[in-house]
């Protein structure tokens, strides 16, 4: 026979794995990571750092 699965459980589990990468990015709470260091912007005349959120993709480009 095969295993009886818990139908709520199952639905619980599967919403907080959802609900737990989304939620977070659309309220501000990226997590970022550096995706280039140290290229250089031609317009601005200085570095430029490449920063992507892991969870959702999103991008911020920051000058130093």
């Amino acid at each position: 026979m095969s295993n009886i699965v818990s139908l709520k459980k199952a639905r619980q589990t599967r919403q907080a794995q959802r609900s737990k990468e989304k939620t977070l990015c659309k309220h501000g709470f990226h997590r970022w990571a550096i995706e280039q260091e140290k290229q250089f912007d031609v317009q601005q005349g200085r570095l430029v750092t490449l920063y992507r959120c892991t969870r959702c993709g999103a991008q911020r480009v920051k000058a130093q």
